[in-house]
């Protein structure tokens, strides 16, 4: 089926799903959404429901009036609903051969079938209720795990970028605009000036704010996928163990023999309400086995692409005669500007009460910021205070409207860089100035979904659950 045949198709059908979470519970939630919704509601649910009101029902199976369940039946008329259809919401109890028999029975309807993932927030966005940003927004919210990952969705879905990107757009519309008019009045030569001069005010002040967007450290992208952490040391400095201590489970093998740890292992924190990745790595050396040095390659490769970098010193090697290893040596953290390090002295427990000084002493490229334990606990608190301070540090308030999608980076930078071109290139040569401006409009169109979106619709909703 071609993309014009699916949508044709998707305007025709009415579409059915659960809403709720699978399994058991104690209500579910099935919706159905399109043309048939009231003929739906007459053959299983009558009287239908006066519009945004509740009534309880007997639900029956068409055809044979056998009775599904007794539920709240709600009847939502288009096009002042969520999708901008005629909108069925059925409240049933949520035992599995329930909703087995409600999904059945809604199949039945020739004109019915099960939604696609994401298709309710299709349909809304095809009928002007949503944007682009905002089903994105949606998506987030489902899969928010934190308090701030859950507010940065919100203000998403709430429109807050689509306002600032339609506001942009709009001014870089009247900047063509007058490109455009000194195209027309290009023999009057203080009309085309003025024209010309107007417009490139209005590129320059728009240059710098998008470069400012840009340039914001990742922030909202950072909140969204989480704070990237990475465990770098020597092998058996106490990565595994303190990332289990950290993890609150076994979540890696924990083994006395050097180099057990060859690939990359990942779990995701809550810290003080923030999403906080903290990946497990080979512990690094100068020799070791083929696939090890594989390991330690994927090691160095993830701590440049790190937020923080939690630097591992074996703390039992304190006062033995053996200096740790150099940060300096072995990980060169100038190749990642943005990544900051803490050095982490584990094994606290067991360095000696009169040895415990040499611990900040000069073996050391740098003094530990925090002395923990993975058998004790000692430490563990203050390190996580120390990890969720530097992602806040990072992520700021977030006041201001944040980039939250690789998408939406993309786009940007294409305008930015036609706003560029405008301003760098010869303002008497307006038809070419008036194409830059056209190219940067039409990035910005395809963020909120104005203009040229087909080629990025399954991938915004093919991210949603089904019967959202």
């Amino acid at each position: 089926m071609d993309d014009l045949e699916h949508q044709s198709e998707l305007g025709r059908a009415t579409i059915f799903a659960l809403s709720s979470g699978q399994g058991r519970a104690g209500v579910a939630v099935i919706r159905v959404s399109g043309p048939s919704v009231p003929a739906v509601l007459i053959s299983m649910a009558s009287p239908v429901p006066r519009p945004r009101t509740a009534g309880l029902r007997l639900v029956t199976a068409p055809g044979t009036g056998d009775i599904i369940d007794q539920a709240l039946v709600l009847f939502f008329p288009g096009p002042t609903s969520q999708t901008g259809e005629d909108i069925a919401e059925f409240q049933i109890h949520g035992g599995p051969a329930v909703v087995a028999a409600m999904l059945a029975a809604l199949a039945s309807f020739p004109a019915c079938r099960l939604a696609e993932p994401g298709e309710f927030a299709r349909r809304a966005f095809e009928n002007g209720k949503i944007d682009l940003t905002a089903a994105e927004g949606l998506a987030d919210l489902v899969d928010a795990e934190t308090e701030a990952q859950r507010r940065q969705a919100l203000r998403q879905a709430g429109g807050v970028l689509a306002r600032l990107y339609d506001s942009w757009r709009s001014s870089l519309i009247e900047a063509s605009a007058l490109v455009e008019a000194a195209i027309d009045f290009s023999d009057e030569r203080d009309v085309f000036a003025d024209a010309v001069g107007r417009a490139r005010v209005v590129v320059e002040e728009l240059r710098e704010l998008i470069a400012a967007h840009l340039n914001n450290g990742r922030r909202g992208e950072i909140l969204r996928d989480g704070f990237q952490v990475a465990l770098v040391g020597a092998p058996n400095a106490g990565k595994s163990s303190l990332f289990n201590a950290l993890a609150q489970r076994d979540a890696a093998i924990v083994s006395p023999e050097a180099g057990t740890t060859r690939d990359i292992i990942e779990v995701r924190l809550d810290l003080g309400g923030l999403s906080v990745v903290l990946a497990d790595t080979a512990g690094l050396r100068e020799i070791g086995a083929a696939v090890e040095l594989e390991g330690m390659r994927r090691t160095r490769d993830r701590a440049r692409r790190a937020d923080l970098v939690l630097w591992v010193v074996d703390g039992a090697e304190v006062g033995s005669g053996t200096s740790p290893p150099s940060d300096a040596r072995l990980f060169d953290t100038q190749e990642s500007p943005t990544c900051e390090m803490l050095v982490v002295l584990t094994k606290a427990d067991l360095v000696p009460r009169n040895k415990r000084q040499d611990a900040d002493a000069s073996e050391f490229v740098r003094v530990p910021d925090v002395h923990v334990s993975a058998v004790t606990g000692q430490g563990i608190d203050r390190l996580e205070k120390l990890i969720a301070s530097k992602a806040s540090s990072r992520i700021g308030a977030l006041e201001a409207p944040a980039l939250t999608q690789a998408r939406h980076r993309s786009q940007l930078e294409v305008c930015h860089g036609a706003l560029e071109r405008f301003l760098a290139g010869d303002l008497d040569e307006a038809e070419l100035r008036a194409e830059d401006l056209r190219i940067a409009v039409r990035a910005l169109g395809r963020i909120t979904g104005r203009v040229d979106v087909e080629e990025v619709l399954d991938h915004v909703f093919g991210r949603f659950c089904i019967g959202k």
